[in-house]
């Protein structure tokens, strides 16, 4: 479905109808099928929404507006069109960014923050060269595909899931594509996010290159008050195509670990 939000159309597959709803937001590159198959295991016990981001999969592809307070106020639309009353952000990478952000502000209902193999609150530490190598990186099938198996996974996908990353990766819009890299990923929340008030569970792979498990110990967690990192061994940053199930419980087990009080809010 396309829903209306902070002036453009975002589209999101909405499933499922339990409490409380997880809203998924994905990795630069990805759109909300990189979510597909932990909805599939979670969207019988609780609603799952899943957004493409501006620039991304079938959302409208602005030249502008892909700092975090935009793509941030995106995902406040999305919430509030659709009347979601208490909320799980679940956020990957990029979209684990922009998920803190959103947190930050202390909306009314969230009851919890899912962070998957997240990108940090504060800018990437990587030289400006590299970055603007960055921009490239989904440039064609081969440069997708090397990108994955050098970078970005740190087990083998499947074949439907390859193809999967390719495509999305090539729908990416131009401005989408060099924003991250050059700009948004450089913009430093760290002050904020220490108001996140809310149970945060980190998820990260031993094997991820992209956002280490130990730079998200060091600027992540020392950050978020309530978070706490759980680690899953042979899995790089592609951390929801690669263990989707793994993923999947320790979800649940998450929010079944939250106070009834905070998921009444």
């Amino acid at each position: 479905m396309k829903i209306a939000s902070n002036g453009i159309a975002l589209h999101v597959e909405d499933r499922g109808s339990g409490a409380p709803s997880l809203v998924f937001l994905h990795y630069w590159g990805g759109s909300s099928r990189t979510w597909r198959h932990v909805a599939d295991l979670l969207s019988a016990e609780f609603r799952t929404v899943a957004v493409d981001q501006r620039g991304w999969g079938q959302s409208d592809k602005p030249d502008h507006g892909y700092d975090l307070a935009s793509l941030a106020a995106d995902v406040e639309g999305v919430i509030a069109a659709l009347g979601l009353a208490r909320t799980i952000l679940v956020g990957h990478s990029m979209g684990g960014k922009v998920a803190q952000l959103v947190a930050s502000r202390r909306p009314p209902g969230l009851a919890g923050l899912v962070l998957v193999a997240p990108s940090p609150p504060v800018p990437m530490n990587l030289p400006s060269e590299v970055r603007h190598g960055m921009v490239g990186a989904y440039a064609s099938r081969d440069s997708i595909i090397a990108t994955v198996e050098q970078v970005l996974a740190g087990s083998r996908l499947g074949a439907d899931d390859l193809e999967a990353v390719v495509s999305d990766s090539l729908l990416g819009s131009a401005a989408a594509r060099a924003a991250w890299p050059l700009a948004t990923s450089q913009e430093d929340i760290g002050a904020m996010v220490v108001d996140v008030a809310v149970p945060t569970l980190v998820i990260s792979g031993e094997e991820d290159r992209v956002d280490p498990p130990a730079v998200l110990r060091q600027e992540l967690l020392t950050r978020i008050p309530q978070a706490s990192l759980c680690l899953l061994p042979g899995i790089g940053h592609l951390v929801p195509l690669e263990a989707p199930g793994r993923l999947a419980r320790l979800m649940r087990t998450f929010i079944q670990s939250l106070e009834p009080a905070a998921l009444a809010r």
